[in-house]
């Protein structure tokens, strides 16, 4: 598909360059955190300021990418994305770690843009129903892959060329990236029809209409709770530095060989789940749920780890579920949400996972400077496992109807029978 899709393969080393130049920074940007401040509460702000400004921007960011060209929007939220990772660069003490912060809340605010713009557009770059799969089998494993790669060369990139290296590397990932996407050439979206008029944004009007279509289809419904769900237990992650570097002695590097671990489940995670989804829905809400359940287990299995390699293997499993999680989900939504709202859906989709994980996020920091990292691991390990199963419970009945409707349909392909 890369090699004959040429718009695939602009959007696809885009993200590329992106995604590799946000680990770098991040490694580095944690690494300054620890150094100035011995304050584990301060590393899950790391995972705030990319997570609450992205809420906050969502209902702008989906009314803006379902009215306007969206590889536009790519392009110039990314060009000035650059010049706020650069900002990362003015960060020499404990006094300027707010402007960090500051830069990070920007990026992630431009970020939610972006996410939107790029996976409502695939299903139009896609030339076919199969493509439309391994694209987004692509794009969510490789989120992975570059956190696994960017994350573990960054912290060897940091420690051997400096902090300030690795924010400059990120700034220009951005350029590239606005670069990359200047090469797509078919419309990311459906042509409008001449004469119509683009309507104006509207930010909570156009994101209730989106939560309208949601509410009327179970199984659009189904799947935005997925992520939510997903993330209630997911805020732990914000702290895996702290229990590399408090618990099992490790640095800058040890850090990178977690969040390496965690990209290459991520970016494994996808690709089994792509094998075993099928076409119906009700496999891929199973799917879901189950994937949680086992990202549970694993992150259950770290609380006790004893020692770094255990630790990075642990956390390799526990995102195998969680990266089929997140892709099979998004996947669902570009196959099941008209190109119209796409934008609102899936921007309403990463509002609400992000809100989630804003929260779980402070509760993470919270609980970790109360009770240590290994306990809070385990509390938040049990609350994915339970939140994980109450989801395939509550679900069931959605099943059971795409299950009907589905043999419903092919009883109506079978030859000889009429549809009416």
């Amino acid at each position: 598909m890369l090699r004959t899709n040429r718009d695939i393969r602009a959007l696809f080393f885009a993200q590329v360059v992106s995604y590799c130049g946000d680990w770098f920074a991040y490694v580095a940007f944690v690494g300054l955190i620890q150094d100035y401040s011995d304050v584990a509460f301060f590393v899950s702000l790391v995972y705030v300021a990319q997570t609450l400004p992205a809420f906050l921007v969502s209902p702008v960011a989906g009314a803006t990418v379902d009215r306007f060209d969206r590889r536009r929007i790519i392009v110039a939220v990314s060009t000035v994305q650059a010049v706020a990772a650069a900002g990362l660069l003015l960060v020499h003490s404990r006094h300027t770690l707010w402007l960090g912060f500051l830069c990070l809340c920007v990026i992630s605010a431009l970020g939610s843009f972006v996410g939107p713009a790029s996976q409502a557009g695939i299903p139009n770059l896609a030339r076919s129903p199969e493509e439309l799969k391994l694209a987004s089998v692509l794009f969510g494993s490789l989120w992975g892959a570059m956190l696994a790669i960017g994350a573990a060369v960054g912290g060897v990139f940091a420690a051997a060329f400096g902090r300030d290296a690795a924010f400059k590397a990120n700034a220009v990932s951005f350029v590239l990236a606005a670069v990359f996407v200047l090469f797509v050439r078919h419309p990311m979206q459906e042509t409008r029809a001449a004469g119509v008029a683009r309507p104006p944004v509207r930010p909570i009007a156009d994101m209730g209409e989106a939560l309208t279509v949601a509410r009327r289809d179970p199984v659009i419904l189904s799947l935005l709770a997925s992520k939510a769900v997903f993330a209630l237990g997911s805020g732990i992650v914000g702290v895996l530095a702290v229990l590399a570097r408090r618990r099992l002695g490790a640095g800058d590097d040890g850090v990178g060989l977690l969040l390496g671990a965690r990209g290459l489940g991520v970016a494994v995670g996808p690709i089994v789940g792509g094998r075993l989804v099928g076409k119906g829905y009700s496999r891929l809400l199973v799917l879901c749920g189950g994937a949680g359940c086992a990202f549970g287990v694993a992150y259950l299995g770290l609380s006790v780890a004893p020692n770094l390699l255990i630790a990075a293997v642990l956390v390799l499993i526990a995102h195998l579920g969680g990266g089929a999680q997140w892709t099979l989900s998004t996947y669902g939504l570009q196959r099941r949400v008209p190109d119209a709202i796409r934008g609102r859906v899936l921007a309403g989709d990463a509002a609400i996972v992000m809100l989630v994980l804003t929260i779980s996020n402070l509760a993470a920091g919270l609980v970790v400077g109360g009770i240590g990292p290994r306990p809070a691991i385990a509390v938040f390990a049990v609350t994915g496992i339970v939140a994980s199963g109450a989801y395939l419970y509550f679900t069931g009945p959605v099943r059971r109807r795409a299950d009907a409707d589905e043999r419903a349909d092919a009883f109506a392909t079978l030859p000889g029978v009429e549809s009416s």
